[in-house]
């Protein structure tokens, strides 16, 4: 074999079947790390916009759209809620890294996997009442601007909960093993 060339795994083979599958995990990360990314960049500029024309229809034209400010407040809820997803993409949410100074190596990676798992339950306890919050709204009948069936700008909530503590469980997961591969290997 060349050098920096793959070896060509023949199908039937165990390890091809587990870089393929690996392989469509990542495409599938990737797109998915993709569609964050535009969701984020699409809620915060139609906010920019919004507030920006909201402003300019209040303070020259001495009027707004009646559905503005609603629409605001509900983008800041699918904004914060992608953005939260994304900080749990990225492994950069808000934690206190305390115990990290005096902790061994050993004893940092088993504290990280309990918060992991820590935080995992907590995400999927949120995702859990705001799926309740979600159908409450929708068994009452809540309307957001005039016409629009609260329930469907709300489920972001659940969903984004969800996908979070998905996140922080495969992280969980995935770190011992990580950890493992950088001591064998260190770069």
């Amino acid at each position: 074999m060349l050098p920096g060339r793959v070896p060509c795994w023949q199908p039937g083979d165990r390890l091809y079947s587990v870089r393929r599958i690996s392989v469509i995990f990542s495409r599938l990360e990737k797109g998915g790390t993709h569609a964050e990314d535009a969701l984020l960049l699409v809620i915060l500029i139609s906010m920019i916009l919004l507030a920006g024309t909201q402003i300019f229809l209040r303070n020259i034209v001495d009027t707004s759209l009646f559905w503005g400010d609603e629409m605001l407040r509900v983008m800041v809820l699918w904004l914060t809620i992608a953005g939260g997803l994304a900080a749990s993409r990225m492994d950069k949410h808000i934690s206190i890294a305390v115990l990290d100074r005096f902790l061994p190596v050993k004893a940092q990676l088993i504290t990280k996997v309990i918060i992991d798992l820590f935080t995992a339950s907590i995400c999927a306890l949120f995702a859990w009442h705001s799926g309740r919050f979600v159908m409450g709204s929708y068994e009452f009948g809540d309307i957001l601007m005039r016409s629009v069936p609260a329930w469907t700008l709300q489920i972001i909530m659940p969903i984004g909960f969800s996908l979070m503590a998905l996140r922080h469980l495969i992280h969980a997961i995935k770190r011992p093993f990580t950890w493992a591969e950088r001591e064998h290997n260190p770069s």
